[in-house]
């Protein structure tokens, strides 16, 4: 379908024949987003590698993606369109041909809309393809024309993108190539060895430099055991710990106050909230000593420059996005904006010159149509949302709720509906695939052109369609426009190819793209954008906040909770809509023994679910090489709490509450404090019995619709 971009300075020759070098992106929801090169013979991927040339990728790649070609060629890959012939679930089906898959459901998407209007189908996607044009977008454009109800995607970081817009705007922040500026380095709530692989590398060389890395995490992970200063609070209370740094920063005089008054809203109002948030006040909260504290906070105001990078994990309990406006302040209060390497990451993207108007054509939505969330799936396919019209078909493509929406249970009673028209377009017959009615085969990374969205760094990322794509599989957007076609949607969006796509996706003419257009992309893989460069960007150093008053909003008068435009199809109906505190402060979880403890009596341990370091969220969790690196599904325990339930090293759990079950393994180890239990996230339930989002909640955090991941009680016993 596209042009296939074969530079000549790439080409090598092997053996007898011509093996070609070509510019990829890692599609995965991950913030590094690597640059790749992919090498290929004769159509087929042969080998993929890191690109050396990149500032970041820096030529390595995780062990999730290293032999990324195994994946391409899995024996198990879906290759042809199906349709089911057993009971659903059963992963009974036989192969049909592209026109008798799409015939079919345009003709039970017509007949649905006859008969209940077209709120009753719902696209479901997320970023298992992180692709301008066949990625977490691309299917928005197609379901919003045909007036299909609007998903709110929040399974990561949207609670984090309310407060951060809230306090600091539209900003990429401190860039992560400049952290090998910084002196001191604060992690907070990431695992940045597992899921950041590539900026860990760049704190490291800082680190080698004389940096102190501080890591704070509930738990012991890989990366805080390789930090100068690993710090635990207990989960879902790192909010009390924000706010005791201001109080104590504040406290000490170690405020810049030049800075704060001339490029910050709402410090005196700030000042007055922390006032009673002192350190003591937090440790009986989080666990960590006021002594640590009031360490913490003189040495963050004291040895610039700091850098904070937060993880999304910090917005996973109920008081999530206050905890999020507390860290996101401390930079201001600090003056760390003034200096190369000082300030805070959350994304980069906000920076991006990407046009999701022009990918979503929010202009096609219909007034007054309806929202749902995916994380509140399972709620809206068996009724408990009490959705009218109800919903009757849902799309799949992109993501596994079964494995990764809260509730498991529930999402699987609503798949198993028989009146639930499901399609799915897949690499592989997954969790949720299992229960569709017509399954799709959609291609891979090395089949498809795309450019790689990226939130966590500043580069641009182009990946070339080089390889065959096996069998009868096709890009999602050729899907939304073989559909597009059937159901006589004209625009011209809809007849794009994906290299036009590409071409209207960015705002090529922004200040960021100077001297970067396609074909630049095309010739050399990555770009970065011209917003500074690693060794001279601060762009708060003197304000110039992206916010209505140019300034660090400490205090927001008047906002209203929502969502991020880019996680709801870019549509502004129907946000949530409640008022904020105009200040941050600490809400503590939902689930604990202070706020529900007639709950916690039957259920006393606090489960935390990071990400596996072998999968990336579901994605090769069905591949034996990264189920061998990972390990068999497990629950960490403490000594102490395996001694009062009877349970050995190795034993089979059961990890139980009210929601659901899950069963692993038992470690017993000194990673996790007493009261707390983690099991991580990715296992396909197909493989195992359970996994460990049968225990989660699907209520919201306190903003932006963001999961509660942390923020659930359960209970451990030895399984029968």
């Amino acid at each position: 379908m596209n042009e296939i971009v074969k530079p000549d300075s790439l080409i090598v020759a092997e053996a007898e024949s011509l093996t070609e070098t070509f510019f990829g992106g890692c599609p995965h929801d991950c913030p590094d987003t690597c640059s790749m090169l992919f090498e290929v013979r004769d159509g087929e991927l042969l080998g993929v590698r890191g690109n050396p040339d990149h500032p970041m990728t820096r030529g390595t790649l995780c062990v999730k993606l290293k032999d990324y070609e195994t994946r391409h060629y899995h024996p198990d890959r879906l290759l042809y369109p199906m349709k089911r012939v057993g009971p659903k679930g059963s992963k009974q089906f036989a192969r049909i041909t592209w026109d008798e898959a799409l015939d079919t459901i345009v003709t039970r998407w017509k007949a649905i809309i006859d008969s209940h209007g077209p709120q009753a189908i719902a696209p479901y996607s997320y970023l298992g393809n992180q692709g301008l044009v066949h990625g977490l977008n691309g299917g928005d454009a197609f379901f919003n024309r045909m007036g299909a109800t609007v998903t709110e995607r929040t399974f990561c970081g949207e609670g984090s993108c309310t407060a951060w817009l809230l306090t600091v705007g539209p900003t990429a922040g401190l860039d992560p190539d400049s952290y090998i500026h910084s002196k001191y380095i604060v992690i907070w709530a990431c695992n940045s060895v597992s899921t950041n692989l590539h900026h860990w590398a760049i704190v490291k060389d800082a680190q080698k430099k004389g940096a102190k890395v501080v890591v704070i995490d509930a738990y012991a992970s890989r990366t805080a055991k390789a930090a100068d200063w690993h710090i635990a609070p207990k989960p879902g209370t790192d909010g009390a710990l924000a706010m005791a740094l201001i109080n104590s920063i504040i406290a000490q005089g170690l405020v810049d106050q030049d800075y704060v008054d001339n490029h910050t809203v709402g410090f005196e109002e700030l000042k007055e909230r922390a006032s009673t948030r002192t350190p003591e006040w937090a440790a009986a909260i989080t666990g960590v000593s006021a002594e640590d504290i009031r360490t913490l906070a003189r040495e963050m105001a004291t040895e610039q420059p700091v850098g904070i990078r937060m993880g999304v994990a910090l917005e996973r309990h109920y008081g999530g996005g206050q905890t999020i406006r507390a860290v996101t302040c401390i930079p201001a209060l600090t003056g760390a904006w003034r200096h190369v390497g000082g300030g805070v990451t959350q994304f980069g993207v906000w920076e991006h010159p990407y046009k999701f108007d022009v990918m979503c054509r929010p202009d096609l939505i219909p007034e007054g149509t309806r929202v749902v969330s995916n994380l509140q799936i399972g709620r809206a396919l068996t009724g408990e949302l009490k959705l009218d019209p109800p919903i009757l078909s849902m799309m799949c493509w992109n993501s596994n709720p079964v494995t990764q929406a809260p509730e498991t249970d529930k999402v699987v009673e609503g798949l198993m509906r028989e009146d639930l028209f499901m399609v799915s377009a897949e690499h592989f017959v997954s969790d949720t695939a299992s229960y569709a009615d017509i399954l799709l085969p959609a291609t891979m990374g090395a089949e498809m052109e795309d450019m790689i969205l990226s939130w966590g760094h500043l580069y641009l990322t182009y990946n070339t369609k080089c390889a065959d794509a096996p069998g009868e599989a096709i890009p999602n957007n050729e899907i939304f426009r073989r559909l597009a076609a059937r159901l006589g949607f004209e625009e011209e969006n809809f007849k794009w190819t994906d290299t036009e796509c590409l071409e209207h996706y960015v705002d090529w003419n922004a200040p960021a793209c100077e001297g970067i257009d396609l074909q630049y992309m095309r010739e050399h893989g990555f770009a970065r954008l011209k917003v500074g460069t690693p060794d001279d960007r601060a762009p708060h150093r003197e304000g110039n906040f992206p916010t209505p008053t140019g300034k660090c909003m400490l205090k927001v008068e008047g906002a209203t909770n929502f969502v991020a435009p880019p996680f709801r199809q870019m549509y502004e109906g129907f946000q949530p809509g409640e008022a904020l505190d105009p200040l941050p402060d600490y809400l503590g979880p939902r689930e604990s023994h202070t706020n529900d403890p007639e709950l916690a009596k039957r259920f006393p341990l606090n489960i935390v679910s990071p990400k596996s370091h072998y999968f990336l969220n579901s994605c090769y969790a069905n591949m034996e090489d990264k189920q061998k690196g990972q390990g068999e599904q497990f629950v960490m325990i403490s000594q102490a709490d395996a001694d009062a339930r009877g349970i050995r090293d190795g034993d089979r759990v059961r990890v139980a509450n009210d929601r659901g079950a899950f069963k692993g393994v038992a470690r017993i180890t000194d990673d996790v404090k007493a009261g707390i239990v983690v099991a991580t996230l990715g296992y396909w339930r197909q493989l195992n019995e359970g996994t460990v989002n049968s225990i989660s909640s699907g209520a919201f955090t306190d903003m932006g619709h963001a999961p509660s991941f942390s923020d659930n009680l359960v209970e451990v016993a030895r399984a029968n």
